[in-house]
């Protein structure tokens, strides 16, 4: 298929070889006697008595019920399946365009608190402003991408309040859209060093039946730091070539694999996709596989080789490539994708 020879050839193109820093021991954070970071210390205090939410931060699972059908009105879920036909190819993320409010319930991204505003910075250079100089939100302000926001303390939880969000952003990359009657809030608690708990609302009469909520964790990330991701250079030229209908054209040349070749790879793997932990379940159904990515909808793997899988209805439409040792379960998976081959090692 073009579209994955595409994706294979970027593979050594679209990551940095090399980066400052990465083998520098965070500065200032607690530590155990054997020089590991304590990520169970008492979370840090600003001068006010305030919990500081300052750092590095990577989400690492939660609850998410975006993905709730019965609460997204039916012109939504239609724009979603043809979103899906198109490949996503219309996506902010591949249009190099800011994601906007989906950046909200995971990734990683650098806080930085300040009196009067706290900057979230993300990889892909786009960034919010949290204003807690006790100004408020307008009506009807002039819609943006990533919005605006106000921010308060309720006590040691931090409310963010956000709306003017343009309706060009997708809540998640499986194509939900939203009004620009949008408005979020957060909740976000910091109960040690090293972790944080987000709660978030979203409010939109026009998409939703009633209020969606998330929650998310946070984990504090130590001796790392946010690299950049400039998505021009990753999908430059790819994107013009996810045309056509990707079920058909994979279930031509997909093969058939006896059941004990498949067994192999039924299990659950998981690891990071840029900087978001990833959970894969595959299954065996019908005498095929089946994948759930991060809780989302249960799609179809097609063999293309003893080892190697297309995902038709897959948010990307990525393949999957299974690693075979000693004729036992597969140790691991690659997802590829535009930005790279993916690991996912084999937890259950």
């Amino acid at each position: 298929m073009t579209r994955l020879l595409a994706t294979i050839i970027l593979l050594t193109s679209a990551l940095p070889v090399s980066a400052q820093w990465l083998s520098l021991q965070t500065p200032g954070i607690p530590r155990t006697a054997d020089g590991k970071p304590n990520l169970t210390a008492p979370a840090p205090k600003t001068a006010d008595g305030k919990p500081d939410l300052t750092g590095l931060w990577r989400g690492a699972g939660g609850r998410n019920e975006l993905r709730d059908a019965s609460k997204i009105q039916q012109w939504a879920k239609d724009l979603m399946a043809e979103r899906e036909r198109n490949f996503y190819r219309d996506g902010p993320q591949f249009q190099c365009m800011p994601t906007g409010p989906a950046q909200i319930a995971g990734g990683m991204r650098q806080i930085v608190q300040s009196k009067g505003v706290m900057a979230v910075l993300n990889g892909d250079l786009t960034y919010r402003q949290i204003f807690t100089d006790g100004r408020k939100l307008e009506d009807d302000p002039l819609p943006i991408w990533m919005g605006y926001s106000v921010g308060r303390w309720d006590g040691d939880t931090f409310v963010v309040e956000s709306n003017g969000y343009n309706d060009k952003t997708w809540l998640h990359g499986e194509g939900l859209g939203h009004t620009e009657k949008l408005k979020i809030t957060e909740r976000y608690k910091r109960p040690d060093f090293g972790h944080m708990q987000l709660d978030v609302t979203y409010d939109d009469p026009g998409t939703f039946t009633s209020p969606v909520h998330a929650s998310v964790n946070f984990e504090y990330v130590t001796d790392d730091q946010l690299l950049e991701y400039v998505c021009a250079e990753a999908t430059e030229g790819v994107t013009k070539h996810w045309v056509g209908d990707k079920t058909a054209d994979a279930a031509v040349k997909a093969i058939t694999l006896s059941p004990d070749i498949l067994k192999k790879y039924v299990g659950t793997y998981r690891g990071y996709w840029l900087d978001s932990l990833t959970t894969l379940v595959v299954t065996l159904e019908d005498n095929g596989l089946a994948v759930v990515r991060n809780g989302s909808k249960k799609s179809q793997l097609l063999a293309q080789s003893e080892t190697t899988f297309l995902c038709p209805s897959c948010q990307w439409g990525q393949p999957y490539i299974f690693s075979t040792e000693g004729g036992g379960p597969a140790p691991q998976v690659s997802e590829i994708q535009v930005s790279g081959a993916w690991i996912f090692k084999r937890v259950q």
